[in-house]
């Protein structure tokens, strides 16, 4: 019996319906469900879930958000994630709440290919070099300032060899996955999400001559606030972090340990961008040259 891990926004209209939709299809299908603590409590006879090496398979139930989160739940474990997008972009999710019976049942059945994605390592190194905080990203790494108008001077290196000194309101560091995140907000590259790779971009660069930087995934970055605020912050895929002085160090590497995405036939990166992102114009165009 094959036991799937649940997580879920509980924020999202049709929760309700959709854990019920997914109980009825795991008896169907003789799957065990394991939910988060969130929504155990929602989910009648079921066990909870609590750790990533109780489950063979990840659900998250929600948007991109709730998919990054769960993918820092399994901490490096090589479950394949299938995301069921709630929400209204879901460019990460792996198919919509109306295909949860065939998605759900391919998955029991093994009928999907599990797309490995890069992760980012990152280390919070204190003044005296110490790690005092680690995390793992599927989509990036920001160093910002925190309501602050006045800019931040960063040292960035790769590998012991200094890059620059970025003058800007902060850097994202993001893998391929996250290329479509926030590095592209700020005029980040897109880059396909099995080329391996870190990017590294400026957040409102105060000169012209600093540009988004793709370096080979074997770098370890390495940015050191150099002048600005007292305090800025790391944030991690968007949702969690911590405080960061000037004097401290933030350390990014490739992860060994990729997160699995769960794919089915027909979603490719190019199709989702032209669905999702509006990509090349047109989608009614691309729709009728396609067909």
């Amino acid at each position: 019996m094959m036991r799937i891990g649940v997580v879920g926004h509980r924020g999202y209209d049709g929760l309700a319906d959709v854990l019920a939709r997914l109980t009825a299809l795991a008896k169907r299908l003789d799957l065990t469900l394991a939910f988060e603590s969130g929504l155990h409590e929602l989910a009648d006879d079921h066990e909870r879930l609590d750790e990533p090496d109780q489950i063979a398979a990840l659900l998250t139930l929600g948007g991109d958000g709730t998919l990054l989160r769960g993918a820092r739940f399994l901490a490096g474990r090589q479950v394949p994630v299938l995301g069921l997008n709630l929400g209204r972009l879901g460019f990460l999710t792996s198919c919509g709440v109306d295909d949860l019976e065939p998605a759900l049942t391919r998955l029991a059945s093994g009928e999907f290919r599990a797309e490995a994605r890069m992760v980012l390592d990152a280390r919070a190194l204190g003044s005296d070099g110490g790690e005092r905080k680690r995390w793992f990203a599927l989509n990036d790494v920001v160093l910002h300032k925190s309501g602050f108008a006045r800019m931040v001077s960063l040292h960035v290196s790769a590998n012991g060899e200094t890059i620059a000194s970025y003058a800007a309101d902060g850097i994202v560091i993001a893998t391929p996955t996250g290329s479509t995140a926030y590095n592209l907000s700020c005029g980040g590259p897109l880059v396909a999400p099995t080329v391996e790779s870190i990017l590294l971009t400026a957040i409102a660069p105060h000169t012209l001559s600093i540009r988004p930087l793709v370096l080979p995934p074997s770098a370890e970055v390495l940015v050191r606030a150099e002048d600005g605020p007292e305090e800025l912050l790391v944030t991690v895929d968007g949702q969690v972090g911590t405080t960061f002085g000037v004097g401290e160090a933030l350390a990014v590497r490739r992860s060994e340990r990729p997160v699995q995405i769960v794919r089915f036939p027909g979603t490719t990166f190019f199709a989702r961008m032209r669905r999702k992102l509006g990509w090349g114009g047109l989608i009614e165009r691309d729709e009728r040259r396609d067909g």
